[in-house]
Parts: C-alpha cells; sequence; structure tokens
C-alpha cells in the first residue's frame, strides 16, 4: 500500500494556523493552492494536527518521519495555547523548539563583567565605556549596503568553493526600520530570498560579517536554497517548501546561521578583513576597529543574556522596568538598545524564541565538532532535528 503524501496536509494546517497567528509561516514557495486561509476554529486545527500526527508515523524514510513528527508536534503546543490551553514558559520554550531553555548563572554573569571591566578602556559604568567604543565603528548609512555587497560577495565565494550553491540562487538585500530584530532573512521560494537590515540602530562595522554570514551565505539563505534544491526538487518532500517560525526547525537554523560564518573563515580571517579592507571601505580607523573587535569577543560569553531575561520576564514574571536594568547591566547595553532587546523577548511571536540562538548554536557546535568536515553540508542539506543531533554528537562523544 503507497502511503499518502503527508505535505500537503502538513502546508495545509501551517496556513490556517497562520491565520488565527500571522507570522508562523515565515516563508512559502510551494503550490498556490494549499495556502487556503480559511478560519478554522482552533479546537477543529487541533483534531487536523493528531490526525496528521498519526499519518505521519508511516511516513518513510525514517529520516523525513521523524522531522514532520518534531514539526507537527510543535504545531499543536501553538494550537493549544489557540484553544486556551496554558503551559510553564519552560514547557512552552521544550514543546516548540525540543531545547532546553537555559540561561546564565549569577556566577557566569559576574565573571564575564570582571574580565570585562579589564578589557575595556577608561573608567566610569561598563554600558557607558562599551556604546564609547561602538561610536568608533558606525558605519555611515548611506555605506552600508555597499559595505553589505562586498561582504556577502567574499562569503558568497567562500560558500560556493567549501561547501558548494545550489544554479540559480540569489538574493535581494535592503534597509528597513521599527522592526525588533537586527537582521532578518525572507525566504521566497525558487531558491531566492530577501534578506532585511534594520537601521533603527547604529550598524556597526564589526558584526555585518557575522549578520551576514548569518542571514546570506552560509547561513539562513544558503540553508533553505540548499534544502528547496535537495529535498523538495530532488526528493519530492515539499514540506520543505515551507519554513515555520516557533517550531524545531528553528533551533537547527538557527544553530546554522550561529555558526555560520566560521565554516567559512576562521577568526584571524576575520579580524584581518575588518581591520583592512573593510575599515578602509568604511573610512573607520583600523585601531578603532581593532579594540571594538577585542571586546566583542569577551562580550561573546554574554550571547545568553536575552535568554536569562526572557526567563525573568515569562517565567518569573519580573517588572520590564527590572529586566531593562538587567539588560543595561549584563548585555552592556544604553537604554535605547535595552528597550529593543526587550521588544524582542516581548514580542509574543518571538517570546519563546531567543532560545533558538544560544542552545541552537550549542547544538549544532556539538554536531559540528563531533561530525568532522562534511558535518556543515550535512546541516544544510538534510533535514536533521535536535534530537537527531544530540544523538549524533553523544554517540561520536
Amino acid at each position: 500500500m503507497t502511503t499518502p503524501d503527508p505535505a500537503e496536509a502538513y502546508v495545509r494546517l501551517a496556513h490556517a494556523i497562520d491565520a488565527h497567528e500571522e507570522g508562523f509561516i515565515d516563508g512559502y514557495g510551494g503550490p498556490a493552492d494549499w495556502t487556503d486561509r480559511t478560519a478554522v476554529a482552533p479546537t477543529e486545527l487541533r483534531e487536523h494536527a493528531r490526525r496528521l500526527l498519526d499519518d505521519v508515523q508511516a511516513v518513510q524514510p525514517p529520516e523525513r518521519r521523524a522531522f514532520l513528527d518534531v514539526q507537527v508536534r510543535a504545531m499543536l503546543v501553538t494550537i493549544d495555547r489557540l484553544c486556551g490551553d496554558t503551559r510553564t514558559y519552560r514547557d512552552e520554550v521544550r514543546g516548540l523548539f525540543d531545547v532546553e531553555p537555559v540561561g546564565l548563572t549569577q556566577d557566569e554573569l559576574d565573571a564575564a563583567l570582571d574580565t570585562l571591566e579589564a578589557a575595556l578602556p577608561g573608567t566610569g559604568p561598563l554600558p557607558a565605556r562599551m556604546e564609547e567604543m561602538r561610536s568608533w565603528v558606525v558605519v555611515p548609512r548611506e555605506r552600508i549596503l555597499e559595505l553589505a555587497q562586498t561582504i556577502l560577495a567574499e562569503l558568497r565565494e567562500r560558500t560556493r568553493t567549501r561547501l558548494g550553491l545550489p544554479d540559480g540562487e540569489d538574493f535581494s538585500i535592503g534597509l528597513v526600520t521599527d522592526r525588533p530584530w537586527s537582521g532578518y532573512n525572507w525566504p521566497l521560494g525558487n531558491l531566492r530570498s530577501r534578506i532585511d537590515i534594520n537601521t533603527d540602530l547604529p550598524v556597526l562595522l564589526t558584526n555585518l560579517p557575522d549578520l551576514l554570514a548569518h542571514e546570506g551565505y552560509p547561513g539562513h539563505h544558503t540553508e533553505h536554497a540548499s534544502k528547496e534544491a535537495r529535498l523538495v526538487r530532488e526528493l519530492g518532500w515539499r514540506e520543505h517548501s515551507l519554513q515555520l517560525l516557533n517550531t524545531p526547525e528553528c533551533a537547527v537554523s538557527e544553530g546554522i546561521a550561529m555558526n555560520a560564518l566560521r565554516a567559512v573563515m576562521d577568526a584571524d580571517e576575520e579580524l584581518d578583513w575588518l581591520t583592512g579592507d573593510l575599515a578602509a571601505q568604511a573610512s573607520l580607523d583600523p585601531d578603532d576597529v581593532r579594540a571594538y573587535a577585542h571586546a566583542a569577543r569577551v562580550m561573546d560569553r554574554l550571547r545568553a543574556v536575552n535568554a536569562s531575561a526572557a526567563l525573568m520576564l515569562h517565567e518569573q514574571q519580573r517588572p520590564e522596568a527590572e529586566v531593562l536594568t538587567f539588560l543595561e547591566t549584563y548585555n552592556l547595553l544604553t537604554p535605547e538598545r535595552a528597550r529593543q532587546s526587550l521588544r524582542f523577548i516581548s514580542n509574543p511571536t518571538f517570546r519563546a524564541y531567543t532560545f533558538t540562538y544560544a542552545a541552537g548554536r550549542e547544538l549544532v557546535g556539538d554536531f559540528l565538532a563531533a561530525g568532522g568536515s562534511g558535518a556543515f553540508g550535512r546541516l544544510l542539506r538534510e533535514p536533521l532535528t535536535p534530537a537527531r543531533l544530540r544523538a549524533e554528537a553523544a554517540h561520536a562523544g
């Protein structure tokens, strides 16, 4: 007996959820007649999802079944919330992304600040000293796209040489404002995407290579185009013509993007590039760029501060003013930057999403450390789940 293709039911269910929670679908490039957004009661959606979950258990091969299984289970978490069911914030994060919601301990926070106290020049409050250094590496707004094209061209060539790119992939790039994030990749289908850079806050030269590797090469754009080429076009697994927020695929995708720059460029190469050609193109002092880049590397140990802040806000129900102070203190942010971070973790769509960055980075990093030279290419082309990444890393370890 032939098992019915589950992709259509999966795509239709996603569009029905998106009708209740716009933004649930991050990108779609599949058949237009699967995109019906006619309102369906959440209780009816739950029945559809449960039937699909049953049907998915017969799907072959196992890696396709595992991906659909974990994705549909996460969709049920969102549907349950639409039905009025409640769960703890930690359980929400686990259910949506299949990762543990972990922040930083007070000892880790304090140790990082002690290190930064010694690393940052000057005296006075650390956030003010850090903001002063940020001012050294701000890219004039009129130069942002020019520099972005330079960086993307280099990253694209390195990605093509080291990892391969599907023929016909392409992207557009633009500047936007009034967004809760610093950069975003919008999958458009047909091997294309759009990269947006948010200019609500000054754009820093030292952030651009990582940002554009994250969103472009070999990060989100490369992953989406590569999976479309192999999984959709070659294998016919059309569920991968759809990208969903608040599902486990995001933990893997953000983990890929968080590790993307190091897949094609080591830290010393990046620093030479920043203090050489890129600083010259941006008309910035290479010594200032070098100094800020060093401080930013020390700051890296505080990447999970936003996760800690999200736990304070949503699990501990701490006042927003207290969370803002925490962000200013431990992320070394001005009040304006802290409000931007709070805006992201307060956004209903992204309130749990912040854990995909720190947890995804570690999840993928462990897999890459265990998997050898071909591991990053597998991430770009296979439907790997968080559970599969953990299992393979544990087996190798």
